[in-house]
């Protein structure tokens, strides 16, 4: 898909990060979208930026609530994008909604990691599920799920369990490859395309906390910590909370590419018509190193993003 100009794309997660700004270089570039989020306020920010960017007032944005795990709310939000912007088709589906959590499968809770799980992975699949055949009743047809180099890789580094995520982003990239020869059988003139992000500058970490109660609860911060070999157990509730918020700050602020640099690299990929979209030089360089050496990838020192940037 060379250009975006007068096609109508889906956006999933557009109230906040990569997602916001997705939709934002979508409008601007003379698409109309069509996002949804858990969260009306966020998206409202959303259309306010991107109506400042769009270049006609034509263009059609439309924000709609929906949790993607939920295939029948999905099902309710396809009805409203073809009421609202007047279709039977769309062109392009971001499958870009996500959450962190479950790092445990062996000592953690059992309800966050299948939340984590179910939004990760059975997100992308329900809304595929409802949205792909809105992608063959086009003319072209592309849709991009963003996994992450937890998709090929999955650690975030040593004494640090990222099992939930990790699992459920395999499972998005494995579905995206599945895709292509399913699409070049049954639909040609459909294509799709996998997203693995290294470290961007979102709120994920905040509203990751946020989901599972973690911004006030100072016994699930300090549990948290301890099970990473912090010295949590002396500090007090509300050091404990400000220190976990100023982590999630940090890994928005620190980050080596922001949430609009990597909508641009994914966007302009799309365009190019690649379909493995590595999206940060921590992303290339730990693909390579576990590529080069998988078994060092998983043993006692393991890798780490931070180490790969250094």
């Amino acid at each position: 898909m060379h250009s975006f100009e007068g096609r109508t794309a889906v956006v999933t997660g557009g109230g906040h990060g990569m997602g916001r700004e997705l939709v934002v270089q979508l409008v601007e570039q003379g698409c109309n979208v069509a996002m949804c989020d858990i969260n009306l306020d966020a998206m409202a920010e959303t259309r306010s930026l991107a109506h400042t960017k769009a270049p006609s007032s034509d263009i059609r944005i439309t924000d709609h609530i929906c949790d993607v795990a939920d295939e029948a709310a999905v099902e309710v939000f396809r009805d409203e994008v073809l009421l609202q912007h007047d279709l039977d088709h769309i062109n392009v589906l971001f499958n870009n909604a996500g959450v962190g959590g479950g790092g445990s499968f062996v000592a953690g809770d059992r309800a966050e990691w299948e939340r984590t799980f179910d939004i990760c992975w059975g997100g992308v699949y329900s809304v595929a599920r409802v949205f792909v055949p809105l992608l063959v009743a086009a003319d072209e047809g592309v849709i991009i799920n963003t996994s992450s180099v937890n998709g090929f890789w999955a650690a975030l580094g040593p004494g640090i369990p990222h099992t939930a995520y990790s699992s459920a982003k395999f499972a998005v990239k494995g579905f995206t490859e599945a895709l292509m020869e399913d699409f070049r059988m049954n639909a040609p003139h459909v294509s799709a395309a996998l997203v693995m992000p290294g470290h961007i500058g979102t709120e994920i970490v905040n509203n990751s906390r946020k989901m599972f109660g973690g911004v006030t609860d100072a016994d699930a911060v300090r549990q948290n910590m301890i099970r990473r070999g912090m010295p949590a157990d002396t500090m007090s509730d509300e050091d404990l909370v400000a220190l976990a918020n100023r982590m999630g700050d940090m890994f928005r602020d620190a980050a080596p590419l922001t949430a609009a640099q990597a909508a641009t690299i994914i966007l302009d990929a799309v365009k190019a018509g690649e379909w493995r979209i590595l999206v940060g030089d921590d992303a290339h360089a730990l693909d390579e190193a576990v590529r080069a050496d998988p078994h060092a990838a998983y043993g006692p020192g393991g890798l780490s993003l931070g180490a790969l940037r250094d």
